[in-house]
């Protein structure tokens, strides 16, 4: 699978063969659910919390007597039925995630990046380096007509370029081992530099 190469200027800088088995699957919906929401569950907090009738704060006298008043008994103002009282059942602390086979998770990220090639979505660049200037960046990703655009980079990610790209809206930059399905598919455009095609190519195979 051919596709072109390009660099920050909109200029051509040849092509590159991108291997079938990652960039060319037929995307499927169900693999792409069950890695996103496997993501967005571990990322989950999970801190809510209510006070049960052990924790809220009451004297413990009884607070009427038992027989002749006419009402039900009664012997803690902290029961759930009262005012202030402590919640039934309520949220804990807890974790909201699961497990997923490694194997899935792969796929997940092997049928986003389909997804994005299929979609015309994807761009492949020569490089994600620049001299630090925002300004300058900020006016080559205009050029490329980038508005939500997602770049991952090889091992790790040229500091000049992270510095330049931290105050460009909609545009993020992740080393190629960051790489995951949900940054992916919430983007508009894909930007793999030629490191980070290879560097997910051995990641994958």
């Amino acid at each position: 699978m051919k596709i072109d190469v390009i660099n920050l200027d909109a200029g051509a800088a040849g092509t590159l063969d991108l291997d079938e088995a990652i960039f060319g699957l037929e995307p499927r919906a169900d693999i792409l659910h069950r890695v996103v929401r496997w993501q967005r569950n571990n990322a989950q907090a999970g801190t809510h919390k209510v006070k049960t009738r052990t924790e809220v704060s009451y004297s413990t006298k009884k607070i009427y007597r038992q027989k002749g008043t006419g009402g039900a008994r009664h012997g803690s103002r902290k029961a759930p039925i009262f005012r202030k009282g402590g919640i039934y059942k309520g949220p804990t602390p807890r974790s909201h995630g699961h497990d997923l086979p490694k194997k899935v998770r792969k796929l997940g990220l092997m049928h986003a990046l389909s997804a994005k090639a299929k979609a015309g979505e994807l761009v492949i660049i020569e490089n994600a380096e620049t001299e630090g200037k925002t300004a300058a960046l900020a006016k080559q990703v205009k050029n490329l007509g980038w508005k939500r655009a997602l770049i991952i980079d090889g091992a790790s990610v040229n500091e000049g370029f992270k510095k330049a790209a931290a105050n460009i809206e909609g545009l993020d930059i992740l080393p190629s081992m960051g790489a995951n399905v949900y940054d992916i598919l919430k983007r508009d455009t894909l930007v793999l530099t030629k490191a980070g095609v290879e560097a997910l190519e051995a990641r994958l195979k």
